[in-house]
């Protein structure tokens, strides 16, 4: 298969990051709002969808994912909540496609010029900052998409571009490019990014998701996930 014709099949969009049970989806909301409160129950919920742009977002995305596996367009749900995540896109500047691969415990910090390619991968309790961006490569050796590990932070203006690979518990500083793979704790910055450290994430990741939540995304969660992607 030519190059251009692979490229165009990465490009597409697909269902691989989307949840298909609604226990699932549950869990995974869940999850992610105790990043952001430490506590999950209705009336949490309510305050953080109504005022949070960063967890309203992410539940608008979730939602439009598993009805996006769902039959007939899920009677027309889908296209409503696909213009919902749109108005939500264009409303905070977050750009994060519904069928994106993303574990439990994301946490978006501020809101405004936040780009993901879909093919791109975020594992659990990962931390993105405003001016974010993890974008596709179309040539050369690093031809693809990032894959984020889990417990890492990226700072505000962080750009990893290509088919790199960012360990467990790193952390990307303030407007580093990144351009090769990070090793777990490490920690990048620079332009481009380079080594600074392994100190890792510690103090940047707010209230991990407990292992019980987390087991009970795991049991719940339908679908190919990276190797390593629950550790």
């Amino acid at each position: 298969m030519a190059d251009s014709d692979t490229l165009s099949e990465t490009s597409m969009a697909h269902s691989r990051g989307c949840i298909r049970r609604f226990r699932a989806l549950r869990a995974v909301l869940a999850a992610d709002l105790y990043r952001y409160d430490g506590r999950v129950d209705a009336r949490t919920f309510l305050k953080h969808y109504i005022f949070t742009p960063g967890y309203k977002y992410t539940v608008r995305m979730r939602v439009c994912g598993w009805l996006r596996t769902k039959p007939a367009m899920a009677f027309g749900l889908y296209p409503l909540s696909k213009l919902l995540l749109l108005r939500s896109r264009y409303k905070f500047g977050f750009a994060i496609p519904e069928y994106m691969l993303i574990g439990p415990g994301l946490f978006i910090n501020r809101f405004g010029g936040i780009y993901m390619n879909g093919d791109a991968v975020i594992g659990c309790n990962v931390n993105v900052t405003h001016g974010t961006m993890l974008g596709q490569a179309n040539r050369g050796p690093r031809k693809g998409s990032p894959i984020v590990g889990n417990r890492v932070f990226l700072g505000a203006g962080a750009k990893v571009v290509g088919h790199i690979q960012i360990g467990n518990g790193s952390s990307i500083g303030s407007n580093a490019v990144v351009t090769k793979d990070v090793p777990m704790d490490g920690v990048v910055g620079g332009v481009p990014a380079k080594l600074l450290s392994i100190a890792g994430s510690e103090g940047y990741i707010n209230r991990q998701v407990p292992a019980a939540m987390m087991r009970h995304c795991i049991d719940a969660f339908v679908g190919p996930v990276p190797e390593g992607f629950w550790n």
